[in-house]
């Protein structure tokens, strides 16, 4: 910009360049209707008390009590744009989805990245894993692609997720980042040392490119409510077994449902646009379709209702098993982590890592240190003594003892007779 400021400061600037000699517009009530006066609320006298009947003031501030949606639980910071995706590599053998059919293909695409554990307002510098989704707008209707920039998560089984989050989340007494928490479930779950597959038996597979050509017009409008769900998947993509997407298929619709509402398909930014939507759902809080009309909402019905099509049943398979809750945490947990840490990392990298690790870990309580450090030496003993040792340094920096600390309600200000009736 020509005083030095960034298009962002100058965001409101811009808005009102692009009016050119507009006048400004005729401000209205929500239902449109002209107001006459948006700096005075209607009362008895110059100080008496307000009336009911100012519907220009109870319009406005009963819309402002409800502005704030509740936040996602995960990737809560997050920001958005928009553009195209272009097919560059011919893939048709491995899937038949129409969005790969032919190399040149463009599909529109909404995306999102964000940071993981932190709050709508955290700052983008935490270290934190970055999350990244992707919205196919096909004319299959949407498919939606979720990830985070790590390669295998941190737990197997998807009972987990919530302990795993609330770990990362805030101490519920202290409502502060716990290291306590985080390392206690890291340690107890050697699974999150993270398994790195080899890519030279699962080498990358390159599809097409990302075009990103559009920010969004408004926050709230194409990001804060643009919702992705691993559920939403067009003929010729399917689930694995895989228990935590098999976990997230229920999951991300269900958050969806919370947040927004049971119509939170209907808002422009989910809407599949390029297909139709005909089925027999009905209804609902935010309904802003024509609700499908008059078309039946049974089904079979008589009357030429949408129709089933066979042609796009999901793939047979066979599956066969004892059904019961298997136990996932013993399962080949270092040996890839094993090969990264030698193989991969250089020196430097190894040494870096491991200060990393430390730097954070020290400030866990002694006895979770040590479970934590077990982890890392079962993956390799350099490993775990390289962390050990600066533990040991920090550890004698801080003069910290082997104690442990718990959180218990204090009753030192109330009298031995009301402490009893507690």
């Amino acid at each position: 910009m020509a005083d030095g400021r960034d298009s962002a400061s100058d965001q409101l600037k811009q808005w009102q360049s692009q009016r050119g000699s507009q006048k400004p517009d005729v401000l209205t009530t929500g239902s449109g209707n002209p107001v006459g006066d948006k700096l005075n609320i209607l009362t008895v006298g110059p100080r008496g008390p307000l009336l009911v009947q100012d519907v220009v003031f109870t319009d406005e501030m009963a819309h402002f009590d409800r502005e704030r949606i509740p936040e996602r639980v995960v990737h809560a910071k997050g920001a958005g744009a928009f553009g195209y995706f272009e097919v560059t590599h011919d893939i048709t053998k491995y899937c038949k989805a129409k969005v790969f059919e032919h190399i040149g293909k463009r599909t529109p695409i909404a995306i999102r990245f964000s940071t993981v554990a932190g709050e709508s307002g955290s700052a983008d510098t935490v270290r934190d894993p970055r999350g990244f989704a992707m919205k196919f707008y096909t004319e299959e209707g949407n498919w939606d692609l979720v990830g985070n920039n790590t390669p295998i998560f941190f737990i197997r089984d998807t009972m987990l997720f919530p302990s795993f989050i609330h770990s990362q989340k805030r101490n519920p007494q202290t409502h502060l980042k716990d290291p306590d928490m985080v390392w206690d479930f890291w340690s107890l779950r050697p699974e999150s040392l993270h398994q790195i597959w080899p890519h030279g038996d699962y080498p990358l597979i390159p599809v097409g490119r990302l075009v990103l050509n559009r920010n969004p017009v408004n926050y709230f409008a194409e990001v804060e409510q643009m919702a992705f769900d691993p559920s939403n998947m067009p003929p010729g993509i399917e689930p694995s077994p895989d228990k935590m997407l098999q976990g997230r298929l229920f999951a991300y619709p269900d958050t969806h449902r919370h947040r927004l509402g049971p119509n939170y398909l209907q808002i422009p930014v989910n809407c599949p646009f390029r297909t139709r939507v005909a089925n027999y759902q009905r209804d609902g809080p935010m309904c802003v379709s024509d609700n499908q009309g008059g078309a039946p909402n049974y089904y079979p019905n008589s009357f030429t209702g949408p129709e089933d099509q066979p042609n796009v049943k999901e793939s047979r398979m066979s599956v066969s098993g004892d059904v019961q809750r298997f136990n996932s945490a013993n399962e080949d947990n270092v040996t890839q982590v094993r090969v990264f840490y030698t193989k991969v990392l250089k020196e430097d990298e190894r040494q870096r890592l491991c200060k990393n690790i430390a730097d954070h870990l020290k400030d866990a309580q002694l006895f979770i240190q040590k479970r934590a450090v077990k982890n890392f030496t079962d993956v390799h003993p350099d490993y775990g003594a390289c962390i050990q040792a600066l533990l040991d340094k920090y550890n004698a920096e801080a003069g910290k003892k082997d104690v442990i600390r718990t959180y218990t309600q204090s009753t030192s200000h109330v009298s031995a007779k009301e402490r009893s009736n507690l």
